[in-house]
């Protein structure tokens, strides 16, 4: 009797310990989920900019190893299982994700990604893609967003990314539009 008591509560205490064990985040660093972290962003796009003196927060570049891999390193699954990857996500979260990551790591004009780690929408897309985030299909439903979101006028959003007059202001704006448009049509 009493070694079955025992055993309960040991099978009790094991439960306990593996289920505060479990991530509930994409990555093993982040400590918010990624509904959390895309709400807390849109919701700081009403907000208004810093007093004069008054300096906004800096944020950390990636890591210094990950800027320097090539990008197909990404989906290597050690990668993609490191950074919570194989996730199917629809194509607003998708483009959400894009902007937080310009947003965060900077923005880039004429290539996918700088020497820096910045990325301009497609390598945003890229990455995010090669990570295990969303699939082909988000990935050309996303684009087909940010193409509307342009109009048919304008070409191309990789070129319209590429333009010297571009500001990253203007590209987070494009992009969080696009996202919008995405969410208010269930994609």
């Amino acid at each position: 009797m009493g070694l079955s008591i025992d055993a309960d509560a040991l099978v009790v205490e094991i439960e306990r310990y593996l289920a505060a064990r479990v991530r509930t985040t994409a990555h093993p660093l982040v400590t918010k989920t990624t509904n959390e972290l895309v709400a807390e962003a849109l919701a700081q796009l009403d907000t208004a900019p810093p007093p004069q003196g008054e300096q906004a927060p800096r944020l950390r570049p990636p890591a210094r190893i990950l800027r320097r891999l090539p990008d197909w390193a990404l989906s290597l699954p050690l990668m993609r299982a490191w950074h919570g990857g194989g996730r199917i996500i629809p194509a607003a979260e998708n483009l959400e994700l894009v902007a937080l990551l310009i947003e965060r790591h900077g923005w880039s004009q004429g290539t996918q990604r700088d020497e820096k780690g910045r990325r301009c929408i497609i390598g945003a897309q890229y990455a995010l893609h090669r990570l295990g985030y969303g699939d082909v299909h988000t990935l050309r439903e996303a684009s087909a967003h940010l193409q509307d979101a342009l109009g048919p006028e304008a070409g191309s959003y990789v070129v319209w990314n590429d333009q010297p007059a571009r500001t990253r202001d203007q590209v987070l704006q494009f992009v969080r539009t696009a996202a919008a448009n995405a969410r208010k049509a269930g994609h």
